[in-house]
């Protein structure tokens, strides 16, 4: 078990595959899309080496570029800051480089199972990720109220954790139906996802994640409210999620999104990199041995847009912070979507101006970390008094909120996250420098471990990040609001371009802002694909009869469409 409160309900049988993160809006097997030996789809010979813009240089930007290499097309990445996106490892001055702070994306669910296509292509491990009360976690402290309890499982937590777990349950189970859900998605029963999905949709659009809490009778007790507020399931607490979209919840439970996260060895942002200079084994037009990396001048990225506007034939023309102009006949755009409202001077024309209003309504959330590199895993030590570990992975209502232990093993340097918070928690740190952060953080856990002197293990200097400072992405990662389906519905379907007018086809958006799973990596790669689809398409070519692409099932499982009106 992962979580501090458990992720509904327990499977009869745990010998079923994981279930993959293809649903409930959209149940396409995009794993089984990538596994094909007949490949995602050609273009015709006559469009071999055309460029096509790739705009950013994150994770779904280079899946997308790499895909259109594979094709015979010349994918042109723009990127604006550095390869990776929210896939950032750093490292720490004067440590050794072992020693990563992942800044943005750290764990990943096995349901995620096209981003582990990609995880396996290019070589990468990965491990079990200390979450609270997870089997790779060797303890967990739940401090709330100035009161601290130890604990290796749930059932080492005082009865109110597990009233509060049990309640949980009830209220996925009454509210959310969630066991049938459960079911259909594991066994890939689209028919019956969508007769649920369609009935929740329209019930629970307009519903927060605290009042579907509320309408739940097993959550009748605000200090049960409260307690799953603070300390929440399987990655901690999730009342900063509780003015958002009930529905943006239960797509994480449903997908297994929180469970049995693995984090990446060496640091996520290998991933991007290594796609980035990896030479296929199959490749069309290109000779063998190419890469994104031998396609661009000095193995380097074009760097950012300044300008995107539609230009004669309805192509794309962009220009960079080098002044250079280029002009497209189709573009993908995977930056962050409010890019296109303040750093890029952008045409009216290129949207339809249903699409402009999703992407101005899209609502991001706020987080921030502080890493700092110790000389040793020192929390594995054991208390004399009491023989528990002297310190565990640590949830809070102090400031801090949530804190990581990583290491390596018991004689190496390891890492601290001393804190991982999201929205107003966020906001609190925001103008505050790294070693200010650190030190209100150090002064907090000092108050739950009094016994233990963290920065007498302290070797470096620490690293920081607010995501909604970084200035190209004013936010740590999409989430609904209430009402808000309706936008999501029109950026996700946007590759379906033979539904707009002439003039307004030809760019793509991409992302895990623009997916039905933001925040999430596997988001990034699935809206990719679809963009990579949408490009084929529009540059006439076609998938192989024997592997369907997202866009050549889309009627039979296109997202539930909700009146207007």
């Amino acid at each position: 078990m992962t979580s501090t409160v458990p992720n509904a309900v327990e499977h009869a049988d745990e010998q079923q595959p994981p279930i993959t993160m293809f649903g409930p809006d959209f149940p396409y097997a995009y794993d089984d899309f990538l596994a094909h030996p007949a490949g995602l789809g050609q273009v015709p010979a006559t469009e071999h080496g055309t460029e096509v813009a790739v705009i950013g240089g994150g994770l779904s930007g280079i899946v997308a570029a790499y895909e259109l290499m594979k094709m015979g097309l010349k994918p042109v990445v723009y990127e604006a800051d550095r390869i990776g996106g929210r896939l950032r490892t750093v490292g720490f001055e004067g440590c050794d480089e072992s020693l990563t702070a992942e800044m943005g994306a750290m764990r990943f669910p096995p349901s995620s199972t096209a981003l582990q296509h990609y995880i396996d292509l290019v070589g990468l491990e990965t491990r079990p990720f200390p979450n609270p009360l997870a089997e790779a976690t060797p303890s967990t402290v739940v401090d709330l109220k100035g009161e601290s309890h130890y604990a290796e499982t749930i059932d080492d937590l005082p009865q109110v954790y597990r009233d509060v777990a049990d309640a949980w349950n009830k209220c996925l189970e009454e509210g959310a139906d969630f066991s049938d859900m459960n079911r259909a998605m594991r066994e890939r029963d689209v028919p019956r996802i969508r007769e649920i999905w369609a009935r929740l949709v329209e019930k629970l659009d307009n519903q927060t994640f605290y009042g579907f809490l509320c309408d739940s009778e097993a959550f009748k007790s605000f200090r049960h409210r409260e307690i799953f507020g603070q300390v929440g399931f399987g990655t901690g607490g999730w009342d900063t999620d509780f003015p958002n979209s009930i529905l943006e919840i239960l797509r994480v439970v449903y997908t297994e999104a929180d469970d049995h996260h693995r984090g990446i060895v060496g640091g996520s942002q290998q991933l991007p990199l290594r796609l980035w200079e990896r030479e296929p084994e199959k490749i069309v037009h290109w000779p063998y041995g190419t890469s994104l990396k031998s396609l661009h001048v000095d193995g380097e990225p074009r760097p950012a847009v300044t300008r995107l506007n539609r230009t004669a034939g309805n192509r794309i023309t962009v220009t960079d912070a080098a002044g250079d102009i280029r002009t497209y006949r189709a573009a993908i755009f995977t930056a962050q979507s409010w890019m296109l409202l303040s750093k890029i001077q952008c045409d009216d024309e290129l949207f339809p101006i249903d699409h402009w209003t999703a992407i101005e309504r899209t609502h991001y959330m706020e987080s921030s970390k502080l890493f700092v590199p110790v000389d040793r895993p020192f929390w594995l030590d054991k208390d004399e008094e009491t023989g528990r570990d002297v310190m565990s992975m640590t949830l809070t209502d102090r400031m801090t909120r949530g804190t990581y232990l990583l290491d390596d093993g018991p004689d190496k340097p390891a890492v601290i996250c001393l804190s991982y918070t999201w929205c107003d928690d966020s906001l609190k740190w925001l103008p505050l420098s790294a070693s200010e952060r650190m030190e209100v953080m150090l002064k907090s856990l000092s108050e739950i471990y009094p016994k233990v002197d963290i920065r007498s293990h302290v070797i470096g200097n620490p690293v920081t990040v607010s995501w909604e400072n970084e200035p190209y992405f004013m936010g740590a990662f999409k989430a609904n609001l209430p009402g808000h389906y309706r936008y999501q519905r029109r950026l996700f379907t946007h590759f379906m371009q033979e539904r707009l007018p002439e003039d307004k086809r030809g760019i793509f958006l991409a992302g895990d802002d623009i997916s039905w799973t933001a925040g999430w990596a596997e988001g990034a790669v699935q809206t990719a694909l679809n963009a990579v689809w949408g490009v084929m398409h529009h540059l006439g070519g076609q998938t192989d009869r024997s592997n369907p692409g997202p866009g050549d099932v889309y009627d039979e499982i296109a997202p539930v469409e909700l009146p207007e009106d």
